[in-house]
């Protein structure tokens, strides 16, 4: 999780909640019953002394990680602003989600189409999607905004197909390295660009604002379906809108 998505400030990059250590949230709020989770954990991170210098609010940020039968997973992020003082706050949210792929160049992304996004290799410039598809040929660091509830990654190689959902997350980042921007990241092998692809339910565009006392609750939920070719290609509705 990322909160306070890119650079904030005087703030790290992608924020500080990714780089902090949680603890078991032993007295969780109720979230609704879920038959299909069978195993959970209930995470809690609130601000140290050091948090509050760098970003001087108070919070508890809640998070839920469940697995389903099949192995779906699904994180639930609640984060509420506990500030005594009246003063409300406002922050930028991703899940950085890295999804493992077998050829970049062998990947394409449903769901996107027509949407307007930014691009980040272009000074934030705003365009629109013109492709039936987004496929991969060279970097790619683009924010969907009002991007819908559930999108598609399609490997052929693997055919394998990862479904993201989304719930209170209005946008999707969609970003690769690619090889000049690999070799220059110290924390990233050279050529791992080739087999990974970060599709992230986001809140980047307008940030989110809490008064004291409010909460917001965004989720993700992760599926791998196979897949199947049909007339030569995979057929992303059967995802989309099964």
């Amino acid at each position: 999780m990322l909160m306070q998505f890119g650079t904030q400030g005087n703030l790290e990059q992608h924020g500080f909640a990714r780089n902090r250590l949680w603890a078991i949230d032993d007295n969780p709020p109720p979230l609704p019953v879920n038959p299909a989770i069978k195993a959970f954990v209930d995470l809690i991170l609130k601000p140290s002394e050091d948090d509050l210098k760098m970003w001087p609010h108070s919070f508890e940020f809640r998070l839920r990680i469940a697995l389903g039968a099949g192995g779906d997973l699904s994180l639930t992020s609640r984060i509420r602003n506990t500030n005594t003082d009246g003063r409300p706050f406002s922050y930028t949210f991703a899940f950085h989600t890295y999804f493992s792929v077998s050829d970049i160049s062998e990947v394409r992304v449903e769901g996107l189409e027509t949407m307007d996004y930014l691009d980040n290799m272009k000074g934030k410039e705003r365009f629109t999607e013109q492709g039936d598809a987004i496929v991969f040929e060279s970097e790619v660091d683009k924010v969907y905004l009002a991007a819908p509830s559930k999108v598609a990654i399609i490997d052929h190689d693997m055919r394998r197909t990862f479904v993201v959902t989304k719930e209170g997350l209005p946008d999707a980042v969609v970003w690769n390295p690619w090889d000049k921007k690999a070799k220059a990241m110290q924390d990233f092998g050279d050529s791992e660009y080739k087999h990974m692809l970060c599709v992230e339910p986001a809140a980047v565009e307008k940030p989110i604002t809490l008064k004291p006392g409010e909460e917001w609750k965004g989720r993700l939920g992760l599926s791998a379906v196979p897949s199947s070719y049909c007339s030569g290609q995979l057929d992303p509705l059967k995802v989309l809108h099964g």
